[in-house]
């Protein structure tokens, strides 16, 4: 039979039984790991690029190495370079691998994120924490965010079924109607509050320009937990891509594995936007790219995304702070001149498919 016009159905058995490679995982971290470099490096403060190794590999256990800097340059390094590109690989990977689990559970390569509405929602949320708790210590941002998150997807996913519709288009509409309903919100807790109007702005444009240690310790937990729980339902979605009858004859609810799927994909999302922002189309670029490079099973769109989202951030950061220095570009700016193209080429190439 030939490869190019073989049955969806056979096509959906091969990848529920495909495994992940060393080889593209290997690439996929050598990627992030130089990216991670070039946002340590990069930087207003010239720091040599000696001296940042040489303090980097001091860090290292039992290893002691002289780098020559003062308090100035280790605290420019330590305080603001090396917290900076760790948030935005943390961001950029949450945001990718949410893309690919929403897409999993909805079977829309059109799942994303900002699309949905879990980011909106979890900027209603955030927002709401930002206004009425002014003392709170961080915890409650990213809870907010979260139960923002679950109500945008859920609203956006009823309103696309109310509608009769079950396709790519009408679920991105639903989530375009909910998004612009939530921003509305959002804008009016914006206006009853104008003494945080600074400091929600800086928040909605996106960016990890205000990363430090503290953020990381509050939103590394729930990273954390959303990242093995997706990672683990890296099998089970491969299973429900060939059918929910066929989940079922393997003893498998397809019900229970969306939800837990779902919920892991919010908390990711909430997780990222909590002190990121709004940072649109990483989950739909990066899971793409992954798919046409490495192929549609789920146990390898899942970790390369993951590690594909945090470098190609780490990229868009760099960017963001270098193309107008010493000015700088909120960071959901470049990924909209990126995603905006490459969504409208996604969107046609799935019309196709449902058109054949």
């Amino acid at each position: 039979m030939n490869l190019l016009h073989r049955p969806p159905r056979d096509r959906r058995m091969e990848r529920s039984q495909a495994r992940l490679r060393p080889l593209p995982l290997a690439v996929a971290a050598a990627l992030l790991a130089a990216t991670l470099l070039a946002g340590v490096l990069v930087g207003a403060a010239g720091l040599p690029v000696g001296g940042v190794l040489k303090a980097l590999a001091d860090t290292i256990p039992f290893v002691h190495v002289d780098s020559g800097f003062g308090v100035i340059d280790e605290s420019v390094l330590f305080e603001l370079r090396v917290p900076r590109a760790l948030m935005a690989a943390l961001v950029g990977g949450m945001l990718a691998m949410a893309g690919a689990g929403y897409q999993g559970v909805f079977r829309n390569p059109l799942a994303d994120p900002y699309l949905l509405g879990a980011a909106a929602g979890a900027g209603v949320g955030a927002t709401l924490v930002i206004v009425l708790v002014p003392g709170d210590p961080g915890y409650g941002v990213p809870l907010a965010a979260f139960v923002g998150a679950i109500c945008g997807v859920l609203l956006a996913y009823a309103l696309g079924r109310t509608t009769g519709g079950n396709g790519a288009a009408t679920l991105v509409l639903a989530g375009v109607a909910v998004s612009s309903f939530l921003a509305a919100v959002q804008t009016f807790l914006q206006q009853m509050n104008a003494e945080e109007l600074q400091r929600i702005f800086s928040w909605l444009l996106g960016g990890v320009g205000s990363a430090d240690w503290r953020q990381l310790s509050l939103v590394a937990p729930y990273a954390l937990v959303s990242t093995v729980v997706l990672l683990a339902h890296g099998r089970l979605l491969d299973v429900l891509s060939v059918g929910d009858e066929e989940a079922a004859s393997l003893g498998l609810s397809a019900a229970r594995v969306r939800l837990t799927v779902l919920v892991a994909a919010s908390l990711a999302t909430a997780s990222a936007v909590a002190v990121s922002g709004l940072i649109g189309f990483v989950g739909i670029v990066v899971p793409h790219i992954v798919r046409r490079l490495a192929g549609g099973s789920y146990r390898v769109v899942l970790p390369l995304s993951l590690l594909g989202g945090a470098a190609f951030l780490e990229v868009a950061d760099l960017v963001a702070r270098t193309v107008i220095s010493p000015g700088e570009l909120p960071l959901g700016v470049v990924t909209a001149f990126v995603g905006g193209p490459f969504f409208v080429v996604v969107l046609r190439a799935s019309r196709r498919q449902v058109e054949t």
